[in-house]
């Protein structure tokens, strides 16, 4: 099943932190807090203005973002836990060094 979002929603799907510390302390399951990070999977069309124009999203499937601790509606989706929330609720995109680069 695939899922399209609407308006200027987007699809997350959270990235694992690690499971050690800096140290190399296992963190148990209990103590870990939720990710805030994810990668989106997919984008809604955009959200529209005053004057009814279509103003499209700047995120597209693939970006990873960092989102606040409680963004976002956690559903399943095909036995996968995934969060939709709106593009407002993301608070940036992690770029890699190579995108960086590129970008300079």
């Amino acid at each position: 099943m695939k899922f399209r979002p609407l308006h200027d929603r987007v699809v997350v799907r959270r990235i694992e932190a690690e499971a050690k510390s800096a140290g190399g302390i296992i963190i148990p399951d209990t103590a870990k807090e939720k990710p805030q990070e994810g990668e989106v999977v997919a984008v809604g069309p955009g959200a529209r203005d005053e004057a009814g124009k279509l103003v499209p999203l700047d995120l597209k499937a693939g970006d990873r973002i960092l989102f606040g601790k409680w963004s976002g509606t956690e559903v399943k989706v095909d036995g996968e836990e995934l969060l939709i929330m709106k593009e407002s609720d993301v608070m940036g995109v992690l770029e890699t060094k190579a995108a960086a680069r590129k970008a300079a």
